[in-house]
């Protein structure tokens, strides 16, 4: 129900930062290029974030992994979990519209 008012476009969160480390964001109705470039670029990361969990699973399943591999995936996991809180972020952002 429209009451008149003007309502504020709501920007959608992207799956990526400014050079600076500022969220990005994109205003619209979700079909233009950017937001389907960052449909893509989250599927990449899902993608990605799912193939990291796999290694992860036989990796810590090796008695033999020596800590600098083990950090080396702590790193990775890391990213790609701070990759997956924004996809989970910018979705649920959109469902509560």
């Amino acid at each position: 129900m429209n009451s008149g008012r003007y309502e504020q476009p709501v920007g959608r969160l992207l799956p990526w930062s400014s050079p600076e480390g500022k969220p990005c964001y994109v205003v619209g109705n979700g079909t233009g290029y950017v937001s389907r470039l960052a449909d893509e670029v989250e599927r990449v990361q899902l993608g990605m974030a799912d193939h990291l969990l796999g290694h992860a699973a036989e990796l810590l399943a090796e008695p033999r992994a020596t800590s600098g591999e083990l950090r080396y995936l702590a790193g990775r996991l890391r990213e790609c979990l701070a990759d997956v809180k924004r996809v989970a972020e910018s979705r649920g952002a959109r469902l509560t519209r």
